[in-house]
């Protein structure tokens, strides 16, 4: 639900997000952001604040 979704949600324990969901989230932020997630800094994105702080850190606006 919409409205779970917060900055400091967790994508598997708040979300009910599988390791089949968080690569396709990843992948959707490659495609969204235009960027390349190493797996082992896609392995420390499990929030959502996790994924908005490594997208503003990564990402050149």
């Amino acid at each position: 639900k919409e409205e779970e979704v917060t900055n400091s949600a967790s994508f598997v324990d708040d979300l009910g997000a599988d390791s089949l969901d968080t690569v396709e989230l990843v992948m959707a932020l490659e495609e969204e952001f235009e960027c390349e997630i190493p797996d082992e800094e896609a392995e420390k994105i499990t929030s959502v604040q996790q994924a908005i702080d490594y997208i503003k850190a990564h990402v050149k606006a």
